[in-house]
This record gives structure tokens, C-alpha cells and sequence, in this order.
């Protein structure tokens, strides 16, 4: 049975449902991630395995990622919404339960595995559902919602992963993922519902192959570059990162080169007609700065609080916490100014606290006090809440209703080469900062804090790209209808 058509004024009431179902979705995925990447240094001791071994359980997943998300263009155009959500929950549990059983190494890398390649198709599908189903001048609203999702998961993560951890053990992590990932997944068989109309486009298996090696080879070889803190480390994964960074690229000019011969035929994996959208190309340029810049800042700022600071790990996740819930908080907030007053008035002041942030950080010694550093990061965060919404919102906008998917799946990929390039980057300085000012007498706090603020620097160089391009951003204007749910 077909949906009555949504309204220019409102949004359809079955597409309200699916978008309630996949924010749900969503913050389950992301959840999931967050409790896990503080559990790491605990399976590394339960399991027995070297530091290099065990990191494989965050590169694995950003391995998987990469070669998920740029896929997802295509399949939310060749499949159904239900289809594809069922089988992205479905893939989800199932990771999550091999996880739970798993009885060492091998066996919880494989659910780690296919945890992701649900993970990586959940957050497209939620942004084009969400510009489809949503008439444009409600999009920020919704959007925010999206924001406040995107935020609430790693604030509560890291803390209910400590509670876990010192209580539990890492098993009941997964013990506590798997039933909620089971509800919404008999709740979303039962309740999805189909939008917009699926085509027949053949699935081209080179355009996979060159995905998989061009973005999976960049996430992967920049994971690796900045996964060691140890001099070690550093020397043992030098020649190998660097032959997959160059792989990545050469393969990756190949995928594009391939695509726009692809798209002359509507059949191209991920259509590259989205970067003829200039108000996009600035969009997700701003977006990878600001994802260079969060998760950078999110992967560094822990270690160097608890190196530097000498806090220990739940203290240093307590510090993130108010600035987490501040953004998630004010997310639907920002939407709301968007959708009265266009992406600027949020997006400019918000790239400016983030730079801001980044300069501030960049004079951190062992003796600032931790209230200011909590201080800057809610500053830092309150940027983020301002930056996040109107990206979304103005890049997917300016699109032709048939590239959302498409553009979606661009913005999600750059998303992760950029954060896997922000983490490799400012965790690489600052390991170089620390070792070099170590190995010339320096104690490690203090050479710590010299190693961090040089990263700290760096990123707040290249957070001035974002203020910058943020004059440029415009609101794309609100001419296109939501369309029936069936």
C-alpha cells in the first residue's frame, strides 16, 4: 500500500517512521564504535596480543568501511530501503554477535568485519532518506536530529565502555550492542517501508576492485601511519603504509577516471557528477576539515591528557563528556536557526571556534589547568554542533534529487580518509615531538606537551581553510518536494 504524497508544508507520517527507525539505527553503529575503541588496550590484555596486533581491530573496521561507503550510491539506487536496511541491521547483529562468542583474535577481528560493512551503509542511508523524505525547509530541523545522534553516541560511549570494562569485561560490551541491534531490526522488518523507485543498473566489478584499493588503501595506510606511539612502531610500519598511501591514489584516479565514463550511462558506482555542484565541493571541503579536525582532536586529546596531564583513561573520557552532550544537545537547535537563516550565520562563527580551539590547544603544558581544557574543548564542540548541520544540509541540497545518493556517498567517504588522515597526522607529530624530546633528555610530560603542541598547531593551520571557505557556503534554495514512502 503507497503512502498519501508528503506535503509541501509536512513531512509524510511513513517517512517520519523510517527516519525515526534509522536515527535509532544509527546511534546504535555509532555506540557500538565508540565503547570498542577504549576496549582495545583491555583486548590487547585479555587476548594476549602485541599493541600492532590489536589495532587491527579499529583498522580493520576502517578498512571496511572505506570499501563500504563508497559502494552505497549505487546500492541505495539498485535496492530497496527496506532491502537495504534490513540487510545493513542484519549484517550488524550478526557482527555483533560473532563478537560477544568469539573465543580469540581471528574470530573477533571477523565480527569487527562484519559489524562494519552494516555500520558503513547506515549513516548514507540515513541522509538520503532524510533528503528525499523531508521537504527542503525542514531539512536542517532534521538534520540536527542527525547531529544530535552523531554527537550523544561518543559522549555516552566512552564512559559506559569504562563502566563496562571495570565491572563486566569486554564481552558484556557486545551483550548489551546485541539486543538492542535485534529490536531495531524486528522493528524496522516490521515497520520499514520502501521510498522512491529502484533501478537495474548492472553492478560493475572493477568500479568495486578500484574502490576497494583506492579509498580502503588511503584509510588503511593512514590508520597505520598514525596507529603507533612507539619509536618502534614508527620504524616497523614506515615502507608499508607509504606503498599503500601511493597504491591508494594511483587506484583512486583510476576509480574517478572509470566513473565519469560510467555515468555517460547512469551506471557509475559512485557518479561524479556531484562535484559539478559548486555549493557541494565547498561543502565537503569544509566537511573534511572539520572531520580532519574532530577526529584528530577526539584521538589525540585523550592520550596527551593522560601523558602529559597524567590523568587516567575514565578521567580523560570525562573531560570530552561536557562538550559531547553540548553538541548533541544543541544539534536540533541548529537545525532550526538553518532553516531561518541559512548556513552562515552557523557555519562562520562556528569554523572560527574551531580554529580557535586548535590555536588554544596548541599552548597546552602540563600545568593547564584541566577546567581550561575542558573549557576549550565545549567551545571546540559548540563549533562542531554549528559546523555539522548546515554541511549536511546545504551539500546534499544543492544536488539533483537522483545524485543524494550519491552525494551522500561522497560525503560519508571523504569523511572517513579525512579522519583516518586527522588522527594519522597530529598523533604522528605528536609522537615525533615526544620520542625526539625524550631521546635528548626531556621528561616525558614535558616533551609530550612539546610533540602536542605542534600538532595542535598544524590542525589549527589547516582549520583556517574551513573559515575561510565558510563565506562561500550558500543555502540552496528550497524548490524541491519530499517524495511518497510506499
Amino acid at each position: 500500500m503507497r503512502a498519501q504524497p508528503a506535503s509541501h508544508d509536512a513531512i509524510d507520517p511513513a517517512g517520519m517512521r523510517v527516519i525515526w527507525l534509522l536515527l535509532v539505527a544509527a546511534f546504535v553503529a555509532i555506540l557500538n564504535e565508540t565503547t570498542m575503541a577504549i576496549a582495545i588496550p583491555e583486548l590487547n590484555k585479555t587476548l594476549g596480543i602485541p599493541e600492532e596486533q590489536g589495532q587491527w581491530f579499529t583498522s580493520g573496521f576502517m578498512l571496511t568501511m572505506a570499501v563500504v561507503i563508497p559502494t552505497t550510491g549505487f546500492l541505495l539506487q539498485r535496492f530497496t530501503t527496506r532491502q537495504v536496511f534490513l540487510a545493513a541491521m542484519m549484517s550488524f547483529a550478526l557482527g555483533t554477535l560473532i563478537c560477544l562468542v568469539a573465543p580469540g583474535f581471528t574470530m573477533l577481528l571477523i565480527g569487527r568485519i562484519v559489524q562494519a560493512a552494516g555500520t558503513g551503509i547506515m549513516m548514507p542511508l540515513l541522509m538520503t532518506t532524510m533528503m528525499n523524505v523531508v521537504p527542503a525547509h525542514s531539512r536542517g530541523r532534521m538534520m540536527g536530529r542527525v547531529g544530535l545522534v552523531i554527537s550523544l553516541a561518543p559522549a555516552i560511549g566512552p564512559t559506559l565502555s569504562g563502566i563496562i570494562l571495570d565491572h563486566f569485561g569486554w564481552r558484556m560490551i557486545f551483550a548489551i550492542i546485541l539486543p538492542i541491534a535485534i529490536v531495531a531490526l524486528l522493528i524496522g522488518a516490521k515497520w520499514m517501508t520502501n521510498l522512491g523507485v529502484t533501478t537495474h543498473a548492472p553492478i560493475d566489478v572493477l568500479s568495486i576492485i578500484l574502490s576497494a584499493l583506492g579509498f580502503g588503501g588511503l584509510v588503511f595506510a593512514l590508520s597505520q601511519l598514525g596507529g603507533g606511539e612507539g619509536a618502534e612502531a614508527s620504524t616497523d610500519l614506515g615502507v608499508l603504509p607509504i606503498a599503500l598511501l601511493v597504491t591508494g591514489i594511483v587506484a583512486l584516479a583510476v576509480f574517478v577516471w572509470r566513473q565519469i565514463a560510467l555515468q555517460k550511462k547512469d551506471d557509475a558506482l559512485l557518479d561524479m557528477r556531484v562535484f559539478r555542484s559548486k555549493n557541494f565541493v565547498v561543502a565537503v571541503a569544509i566537511m573534511t576539515v572539520v572531520a580532519f579536525a574532530m577526529f584528530g582532536t577526539l584521538s589525540m586529546l585523550p592520550l596527551v591528557l593522560q601523558k602529559v596531564s597524567g590523568l587516567e583513561a575514565t578521567q580523560s573520557g570525562l573531560v570530552l563528556l561536557p562538550g559531547a552532550l553540548l553538541m548533541g544537545i544543541l544539534g536540533p537547535l541548529m537545525g532550526r536557526i538553518y532553516d531561518a537563516y541559512g548556513p552562515k550565520v552557523l557555519l562562520v562563527p562556528g569554523t572560527l571556534l574551531i580554529a580557535g580551539a586548535l590555536f588554544t590547544f596548541a599552548t597546552l603544558t602540563p600545568e593547564t589547568p584541566i577546567a581550561l581544557v575542558t573549557a576549550v574543548q565545549v567551545a571546540m564542540s559548540l563549533g562542531l554542533a554549528g559546523s555539522f548541520t548546515p554541511l549536511f544540509s546545504s551539500s546534499l541540497g544543492s544536488l539533483k534529487r537522483h545524485l543524494y545518493s550519491h552525494g551522500s556517498a561522497a560525503l560519508n567517504t571523504l569523511q572517513q580518509v579525512a579522519g583516518a588522515a586527522g588522527t594519522a597526522l597530529l598523533i604522528g607529530i605528536y609522537s615525533s615531538g615526544l620520542h625526539a624530546g625524550v631521546a635528548d633528555g626531556t621528561d616525558p610530560a614535558s616533551a609530550g606537551a612539546v610533540g602536542a603542541q605542534s600538532a595542535f598547531l598544524v590542525g589549527a593551520c589547516i582549520a583556517v581553510v574551513a573559515v575561510v571557505l565558510a563565506f562561500f557556503i550558500k543555502k540552496p534554495a528550497d524548490d524541491q518536494e519530499s517524495v511518497p514512502v510506499h
